[in-house]
């Protein structure tokens, strides 16, 4: 896979929102205002950068067993990191993100990559994928956040848009409202990609996390089921 292919894959073919699913929580809830969802992508993204790096380039020093704690221990510390400093210089911020700026911690993007990624590749690789990939959750969020506050609240960045700031469609701003524009979009992508960014994908034993503990023998199962199939 090339560099150019490594940071642009997760905007649309890999997008981890829209065609991954990963990290729907902080898209659903944070999703109501723009700035709001730039302002968790950018968070989510310097963190993403920063574990990759460092579990790319601690990838052949952190025991396989403990690995996972290990990674969780990286991003909690970065996650603290970029939290502290959205408290300082963006106390705003940091109000409207509430509980969903610490849980970056168990963002299943951050974690996801750091295991089927950075784990094997080296740190530039690792880097301009964590690069593409907060590009693409920033910009989901942003999208989704935009439709949600302009005919929901019928502003944008907070500033009222004529005639929508009246005649809103506030359901928009509610749970339903944010599944429903979720839906919306990930069918837009499937469309606009022609069902290509949505693919199976096959993972064997190196890919799994339990291979050492059950010796590969539950991979060697499922292929006899698929062969008896």
């Amino acid at each position: 896979m090339g560099r150019l292919e490594n940071l642009t894959k997760g905007i649309i073919k890999e997008n981890p929102v829209l065609v991954l699913l990963l990290g729907t929580c902080p898209a659903l809830a944070i999703s109501t205002q723009a700035s709001s969802a730039i302002g968790m992508g950018l968070a989510a993204t310097a963190v993403l950068l920063c574990s990759n790096v460092a579990i790319s380039a601690l990838r052949k020093t952190i025991p396989d067993t403990v690995r996972i704690p290990a990674y969780i221990v990286l991003i909690a510390g970065f996650v603290t990191l970029v939290q502290m400093l959205i408290r300082a210089f963006s106390p705003a911020l940091n109000e409207a993100l509430g509980i969903y700026l610490p849980l970056i911690v168990v963002n299943c993007i951050i974690l996801g990559r750091a295991e089927m990624f950075a784990n094997k590749n080296t740190v530039v690789a690792s880097a301009l994928d964590a690069i593409g990939m907060g590009l693409g959750f920033t910009l989901a969020l942003f999208v989704m956040a935009s439709i949600r506050e302009i005919f929901g609240n019928g502003t944008f960045f907070g500033m009222p848009i004529p005639l929508l700031d009246e005649n809103n469609i506030s359901i928009l701003t509610l749970a339903p409202g944010g599944f429903f524009v979720f839906g919306c979009m990930i069918a837009l992508v499937n469309k606009v990609s022609k069902g290509k960014a949505i693919q199976k994908k096959e993972f064997g034993c190196s890919a799994c996390p339990s291979a050492a503990v059950c010796g590969k023998q539950r991979c060697e199962n499922t292929e006899k089921g698929r062969g008896n199939a």
